[in-house]
């Protein structure tokens, strides 16, 4: 069957610089969507939100904002400010774990409270013209939470829901529940995305046959851990391209590059550069030396010097 795939946004490092680098050098991303908007109660959108959703920052990519909020008049001012840049969609984040949002009541925190979420939908689609569709976990403390959230969303034309299959508690550690996530499926009329643990061909096809009637599969971390991810999936292929060092080096160099420029002071560079490392770090042979290699460069000319060695060193 025909299918697309997504790229699960994830904060702080799947802005517009990643989304082109991502694209142009590997591919086979439909769709992206932005690390989410939170206001805080400031009705202000933050330039550094306005930089990664202005349309000229991401010409070739078909690219769906997202709003993290538990409150309505926050979600019709992104609605509004992202139908004014040309978006006529805005997807709601009910999916993030992490505690200084969810205690907040935001993210996966706020699925145990069906009624908030339910007015805030009633005035999306009373006062909006945006298209409303949703990322979700399977809930904060348990997996029934969502369940109670279903027969609500069923109410609304909402696009499509994705869902992560893990609960918030769990961060991004131990198994998805993939039984949970099929109880979803036969408890909902809304189309639903797959999301969690797509980190390989393999795990994609065992997805896929696991849930027949999915057709749209959202690539989280796997993405940032192996950019050549989700073209390999379209090839069908589990062989690397013969110029994977080149190509990944390309990656490495485009991303430096561009926060080089937009960072102040090597401090930051490094610490950019570090985190992503975290991820890019399962792609090579030895992923711990390479990593270990990478935190002990402490300067701009060692980080330089040990990127240099890794590449040079690796056998692909």
């Amino acid at each position: 069957m025909d299918y697309t795939l997504l790229s699960s946004p994830l904060q702080g490092f799947t802005d517009f610089r990643f989304r082109n680098a991502q694209n142009k050098i590997f591919g086979g991303i439909d769709t992206f969507y932005s690390p989410y908007i939170r206001l805080n109660g400031k009705m202000v959108i933050k330039p550094s939100y306005e930089r990664d959703l202005l349309p000229e920052n991401n010409l070739d990519l078909e690219v769906i904002p997202q709003v993290i909020t538990n409150d309505a008049d926050e979600f019709l001012f992104v609605a509004k400010y992202v139908r004014e840049l040309g978006y006529k969609e805005l997807n709601w984040n009910l999916g993030c774990p992490y505690p200084m949002v969810t205690k907040s009541g935001m993210g996966s925190g706020l699925i145990s409270n069906p009624e908030k979420i339910n007015h805030i939908l009633e005035r999306a689609h009373s006062e909006s013209d945006i298209i409303v569709s949703m990322k979700m976990r399977l809930g904060y403390e348990n997996s029934e939470e969502i369940l109670d959230v279903l027969p609500i969303l069923d109410n609304y034309p909402i696009k499509n829901i994705a869902i992560h299959a893990r609960i918030g508690k769990q961060l991004y550690k131990g198994g998805v529940n993939l039984d949970a996530f099929q109880l979803c499926i036969d408890n909902t009329k809304h189309k639903l995305y797959y999301n969690g643990d797509i980190t390989t061909v393999a795990k994609f096809h065992e997805m896929q046959e696991r849930f027949p009637s999915i057709d749209h599969w959202m690539i989280g971390r796997g993405l940032i851990s192996d950019p050549f991810l989700p073209s390999m999936i379209k090839k069908n292929t589990l062989e690397y391209p013969a110029n994977k060092i080149e190509l990944f080096s390309a990656f490495h160099d485009t991303l430096y590059a561009i926060y080089s420029e937009s960072l102040s002071g090597s401090t930051h560079i490094l610490l950019k550069m570090y985190h992503l490392w975290e991820y890019f770090s399962a792609t090579f042979s030895n992923p711990h030396k390479v990593l270990k290699k990478i935190k002990k460069a402490q300067s701009i000319r060692n980080y330089e010097a040990a990127v240099a060695e890794i590449f040079k060193n690796e056998k692909f």
